[in-house]
């Protein structure tokens, strides 16, 4: 078979049957329900052996679109005669015998679990998608209903960090930063982290008092923060057991925890124990390095830090 595309004036005076529109569609959405979890269910239990879908929901098989229409769409169950219980399945199906999609019921085997969806591909058969199980108990006159419906997903945006996508995102959206590298996902509350990674910083700022002997480095990986703080010497005079020191480091802004201070074990000159403190962005203090809980320290002695700390900024 030659090279061939559609539509085209080539192809068929541009007309597309069936078959080809779905080779065309099947991937311009995924299979399943537009809208989110948080929606009410689509089947519930109705009156009796039947079940309910309700009104108003759209979905997508194969890039063919369905609607349960204006009113509730009522689909009967069959009765369990046997002595097991029987679990069923509401299902949209599409059927390339007449390439329609319409919800049915697909029964199920007394003790044998639930039906296998069949999802068949080509020009013929049918393609089913899940919308709930439905239990039958031997004998009974009523079903219940597990909802199991799957939501179309989001495509993912290119964006910035500083013009991050639809200023009204929907619930699992995605948008991928270019400048920062950064992969988050839209809850429905705010923005989250889903994958980062970003190049080492130096964080070094010199402060009066102290030397930077090793380098302060941080990193972030998925929303969460690694501090490798360095090494520092004091070179300005004896700082008292009493009095906070401000360490020749700052955490940049987009790397500090939002509300919580962090604590961070420090060893002095001596084989002494210290403690610093990294402030928050709700401080005054925002990103500084703070010696909090020390002896005294004299010109010339050093802090060694203690490695890796981590925080969650995201």
């Amino acid at each position: 078979m030659a090279q061939d595309s559609w539509p085209s004036p080539s192809h068929n005076d541009r007309a597309v049957t069936d078959a080809e529109y779905e080779h065309v569609a099947a991937r311009f959405s995924d299979n399943g329900v537009y809208g989110d979890p948080t929606d009410t269910a689509v089947v519930t239990a109705g009156v009796g052996l039947n079940v309910n879908i309700r009104p108003n929901v759209d979905a997508s098989v194969r890039g063919h679109a369905w609607t349960s229409g204006t009113s509730t769409v009522t689909l009967a169950v069959a009765a369990n005669v046997s002595g097991s219980t029987r679990t069923d399945r509401a299902i949209l199906r599409l059927d390339r015998s007449d390439w329609t999609v319409r919800a049915v019921i697909k029964q199920g085997t007394p003790g044998a679990g639930v039906p296998t969806l069949t999802q068949q591909t080509g020009d013929t058969g049918v393609y089913e998608i899940l919308l709930a199980n439905i239990t039958v108990q031997a004998g009974a006159s009523s079903v219940t209903v597990t909802r199991g419906e799957r939501y179309v997903g989001m495509r993912v945006r290119p964006c910035t960090s500083t013009s991050l996508t639809d200023p009204n995102p929907t619930v699992g959206e995605m948008a991928y930063e270019t400048d920062t590298g950064l992969l988050r996902i839209y809850t429905g509350s705010g923005w989250r982290s889903v994958s980062q990674h970003a190049a080492p910083v130096v964080i070094d700022s010199p402060v009066y008092g102290w030397a930077n002997e090793t380098a302060s480095v941080i990193e972030m990986r998925n929303g969460t923060v690694h501090l490798r703080l360095g090494s520092f010497r004091r070179t300005a005079g004896t700082v008292g057991f009493e009095v906070n020191s401000r360490l020749p480091v700052l955490i940049p802004s987009a790397y500090r925890h939002p509300n919580r201070d962090q604590f961070v074990l420090v060893y002095i000159t001596g084989a002494l124990l210290g403690r610093a403190t990294i402030y928050s962005s709700t401080t005054a203090q925002a990103g500084q390095v703070w010696l909090t809980q020390h002896p005294d320290i004299t010109t010339g002695e050093r802090i060694l830090s203690q490695s890796g700390t981590s925080w969650v900024v995201d």
